[in-house]
């Protein structure tokens, strides 16, 4: 729960929950429950599962205060929407991975998250992909994710200029443990990249 206090003091615009047991950011639905509930208004509260049953995300929904759903593995548009709530869909980006198809892959999305691809993770590398590879035009709102952190976060927001950017290992000292200092800065950065 201190990690989201943090995460909103430092002025970030949505927290993300992990329901992901491979993750060491995992949370089970009781803490999943108190820490959405210490969230203010204002801030999304976001669920991330990875080709989950849909048994479980109606579980998580019916139980977590959740706003979005972020799928971060083969999920198709229908299971994605099949919930009743606004999602996010990740795609590993690589070369050869046709992210201009996305917008007609997943009509029904509310953004496109872009991570780094690495055989065998869903995600939470911490490695950034060439962002070059992302296409021109794309209609779905924009998340830029994989390997950002306070030092180059500002060059990816100039270079890219994405609806919004998603972190998680960039900000922590350790797997899993949210560094304050590195949230702020994080932050800052981002502030700084949009402005230029």
């Amino acid at each position: 729960m201190a990690d989201a206090e943090q995460v909103v003091a430092a002025g970030a615009d949505a927290i993300g929950l992990v329901f992901y047991e491979a993750s060491p950011r995992n949370v089970d639905i009781q803490q999943a429950k108190l820490i959405a509930r210490s969230v203010p208004g204002f801030v999304t509260v976001v669920g991330l599962f990875v080709d989950p049953t849909a048994e479980f995300v109606r579980r998580v929904c019916e139980e977590v205060p959740l706003e979005l759903l972020q799928f971060h593995g083969e999920e198709d548009n229908e299971f994605c929407m099949s919930f009743g709530r606004r999602f996010i869909k990740a795609i590993r980006v690589k070369p050869g991975v046709a992210l201009a198809s996305t917008d007609t892959t997943y009509p029904d999305a509310s953004g496109i998250l872009l991570d780094t691809y690495v055989s065998g993770t869903p995600g939470g590398t911490g490695l950034a992909f060439d962002w070059s590879l992302i296409p021109q035009g794309l209609q779905t709102p924009l998340i830029l994710a994989g390997g950002l952190n306070g030092s180059n976060v500002a060059d990816a927001v100039r270079q890219v200029r994405p609806y919004a950017v998603d972190v998680s290992g960039g900000v922590e000292a350790g797997k899993g443990i949210k560094d304050p200092s590195k949230i702020l800065e994080f932050v800052r950065e981002v502030r700084r990249g949009d402005s230029i």
